[in-house]
Parts: structure tokens; sequence; C-alpha cells
């Protein structure tokens, strides 16, 4: 049998055990999206509006160290388009699940030097793994 024969089955198989798979990725931009379920080994990307030059920033207040590890720092991306000193961006968190049981991801948005002042946002996400 040619190679070219057994390459078109194998990729076939290749795709049906990856449609079988839970997404890699669960993407949460917003509180209405909690909780948050995920698989063991699945990655967990948080989004949120970020605007440090303001003087507010996201910071982790609790972040589910039982079952999520950080995969990186938090990214802050500013949209091409703005083009306005200033303007509003995304802030962007990558996690893994790593072990099954349940744990809180809790973010506030404060100005890290006056940490006696109320945040003006929070995001509260109940997390569980399976």
């Amino acid at each position: 049998m040619s190679p070219i024969r057994l390459l078109v089955p194998m990729s076939l198989a290749l795709l049906a055990a990856c449609s079988s798979q839970p997404g890699q990725n669960l993407t949460v931009e917003k509180q209405s999206q909690c909780p948050a379920k995920l698989h063991n080994g699945q990655n967990l990307i948080v989004t949120l509006p970020s605007n440090p030059t303001t003087g507010y920033r996201w910071a982790i207040q609790d972040s589910a160290g039982g079952v999520l590890h950080a995969l990186g720092p938090e990214v802050y991306s500013n949209p091409e388009d703005a083009g306005i000193v200033g303007s509003a961006g995304i802030s962007t968190w990558r996690f893994q699940a790593f072990a099954t049981g349940t744990g809180r991801l809790r973010l506030t948005s404060q100005q890290p030097w006056a940490p006696e002042v109320l945040p003006v946002d929070t995001f509260d996400c109940a997390i569980s793994v399976n």
C-alpha cells in the first residue's frame, strides 16, 4: 500500500480524536460567564477591560491555587485602531487546571498606592476542575 493511501485514514483518525477532546482553552470575559468548569489540563484565559494609564490595575487576590497555576504574568494589550493616548485596552491572564477540585479566582481593580480605597471593580469566579 502506498504511503499516500495510509496518510488519508490516519489524518481522519487524528481529526476524529481531536474533535472528541474537550477544548483546550476556556475564555472568560465577564463575571456572568462564571462559574467556570474545566477539565484537568485545560487552559483558562481571563480577559478583562483595563486602562492602567488611569492608575487602576487589576491585582489577583485569590488565584484558585489549589486547582489552577498561572502560565505567565498579566499581558496588557491596547487595540491598534484606538489611536488615542490613554485609551482602554484588555488585560489577559492564562492559567492551567492541574488538579481536581474547586477554588476561587478573584481579581480587584484599584490604584496600588491607595489600598485603603475600595476597588472600583471586582472579578470573582468560582472554578471547578474535574
